[in-house]
């Protein structure tokens, strides 16, 4: 039995190496690092590329960022229309690796960007896209239909409803099951265990988000309205569509009288924008300011951050708009 202790030792290191041994993963932002990292638990760590506070809207590519993405055998990403870096990226950089778009996860539902009224217009001029007074349909079925072209017209904002955070994580177990079948079991088994704290942080915000629900509000850039739908929330306006498109005077003059009009109950600012322009659009009213952050800028990357994310912009709410 000496003898062959050394030998089972070996066995059983050779076994767990071989079990561990995980595909080079690359995911895009944090929401959607934080939902691979979960799936990937106890085999491997996916690289994020936009860390720390950045913004995916105005990312540039890093030396590291090119490495990453030359070395990876898969890439997660939303897809065209928000991380606009890795459009043509993908294609130089990642030639070896299966790319996911995970905003193309089957039954994923994507919503047309709202313009108009209390939405300013979007950058295609002359479309007649008028989405002032939308109801909040928590099933979504009629704006279902994938609607965009090519994911242009999409709002892809589309990780803020835990319904497509789960069909995300289904997607993201999938790919990689397949991809390191010698680890499926893993995957499936912490995307099964992810579904289930998705489910519980759904009831959660549910219950927490209910007593302000009929109280309008304002955001910075028009990033919100999945959770908004899911949890019914009535959101008056946003005052840009476009986050790099900073607002004019005019503008700014037309969500004053907004939130004079609706009483609206709060303005909110994000981390990465001015925030003198919300101090201008609430000057002179009782309206109150807030800060929320839709991609988790402020927050730890990791396992723990989408869910820390939704509970933020949930507290961060019902404080301002309590």
């Amino acid at each position: 039995m000496k003898l062959l202790a050394p030998f089972a030792l070996l066995t059983t290191a050779l076994l767990t190496t071989t079990s561990m041994a995980a595909p080079s993963v690359v995911a895009s932002i944090k929401p959607v690092h934080s939902l691979v990292a979960s799936v990937m638990a106890g085999v491997g760590e996916p690289t994020l590329i936009v860390k720390g506070s950045a913004s995916p809207h105005t990312y540039a590519l890093r030396p590291s960022d090119a490495g990453a993405l030359e070395a990876a055998n898969i890439v997660f990403w939303t897809g065209h229309g928000m991380e606009l870096f890795l459009g043509d990226a993908l294609g130089t950089l990642a030639t070896g690796a299966t790319v996911v778009e995970l905003a193309d996860s089957p039954g994923l539902t994507l919503l047309p960007v709202r313009e108009g009224g209390a939405f300013e217009a979007h950058s295609h001029a002359g479309e007649d896209h008028d989405h002032e007074g939308h109801d909040h349909d928590h099933d979504h079925e009629e704006d279902h239909d994938h609607a965009h072209d090519e994911h242009g017209e999409g709002d892809m904002h589309f990780w803020l409803d835990p319904e497509n955070a789960k069909l995300m994580v289904t997607q993201i177990a999938t790919t990689l099951a397949e991809a390191d079948p010698d680890n499926a079991t893993i995957y499936q088994a912490n995307a099964e265990a992810e579904l289930v704290k998705l489910d519980e942080l759904e009831a959660e915000l549910a219950t927490v988000l209910a007593p302000v629900a009929d109280k309008p509000f304002i955001v910075f850039h028009d990033a919100y309205q999945y959770f908004e739908a899911r949890f019914g929330l009535t959101l008056a306006g946003s005052v840009t569509v476009t986050p790099d498109v900073m607002p004019g005077a005019a503008r700014i003059d037309e969500l004053k009288a907004k939130v004079a009009e609706l009483g609206a109950t709060c303005v909110f600012a994000e981390p990465n924008f001015e925030p003198t322009i919300i101090a201008a659009i609430t000057e002179g009213s009782p309206a109150k300011s807030g800060t929320l952050d839709p991609e988790g800028g402020a927050l730890t990357e990791g396992v723990d951050l989408y869910p820390n994310l939704l509970r933020g912009l949930a507290t961060n709410l019902v404080d301002c708009l309590d």
